[in-house]
């Protein structure tokens, strides 16, 4: 009597996760039998060559960084161990960062700024493929006495460690006492530029994200209490011009129409 169809396919499909399985971890899960080794092997280094080479174009500077074997290493644990919540290849970045994060927490025994600088390595491509819309906004707008609007393709980052310095040849073994503040931004052509921003820049940007409707210049009288600004007119002088630089950049879209 032949085996029924269900019965079948339950066997095809249990052959193919074991398949899978051998692929992910091979020295966790026993090859399928039957299948001669020396083919496994093929199909065994296609896959881990596959997401090794991703992982290190996505990731070029921590490739370099990282020792050889360490890096290889990091790409068997992801490919063995992660389960990623989207199979699109664009994506990989983002899973390779809570892959990080899940080590982190594990005390997996990563270098501490590892987590960070791939972060940084993947918000270029991160915001090269955002497809945020935006928002309505009068691009000529009153900076001071209307709500300025940070654009959604402008993205101020904090890092405890400087990842815009870290290579084969800048492995620092502590953070610094002041953290790393950058500006990425998409501009009008595509291009993304980043920047770093002083720490008044990056709390202002924050002031003027937070989700409520601040004028210019309650934002910046807000800054001028935080920073003790002993001449608050000087300030606000300075911080109208800082304003209209960064809607010039297009940091600042404008202002939000009512």
């Amino acid at each position: 009597m032949s085996a029924s169809p269900t019965a079948t396919a339950e066997t095809l499909d249990a052959r193919l996760r074991a398949f899978a399985a051998h692929l992910r971890d091979p020295v966790a899960h026993p090859a399928p039998p039957g299948i001669e080794d020396r083919r496994m092997q093929v199909y065994r280094d296609l896959v881990f060559n596959n997401v090794r080479d991703l992982l290190s174009g996505n990731f070029p500077v921590i490739r370099k960084t990282l020792p050889a074997q360490a890096f290889d290493a990091l790409a068997r644990d992801f490919l063995a161990h992660h389960r990623a919540h989207t199979p699109l290849f664009p994506e990989l970045g983002q899973e390779f960062l809570r892959f990080l994060e899940q080590r982190a927490v594990a005390g997996a025994g990563d270098p501490p700024w590892l987590a960070e600088l791939a972060h940084y390595e993947w918000v270029e491509l991160a915001l090269q493929l955002a497809d945020t819309p935006v928002p309505a906004h009068d691009a000529r707008g009153d900076m001071m006495e209307g709500v300025p609007l940070v654009s959604p393709l402008a993205w101020p980052l904090a890092y405890a460690w400087p990842v815009q310095r870290i290579g084969p040849a800048c492995v620092p073994e502590a953070p610094p006492a002041a953290p790393t503040l950058l500006l990425v931004r998409r501009d009008a052509h595509g291009e993304i530029h980043f920047s770093t921003l002083s720490p008044l820049v990056y709390r202002l940007l924050q002031l003027l994200d937070a989700g409520e409707a601040v004028s210019g210049r309650a934002a910046l009288a807000q800054l001028a209490r935080e920073a003790g600004a002993a001449d608050a007119d000087a300030f606000m002088c300075e911080g109208a011009a800082m304003l209209q630089r960064l809607r010039d950049e297009g940091t600042l879209l404008g202002t939000r129409e009512a």
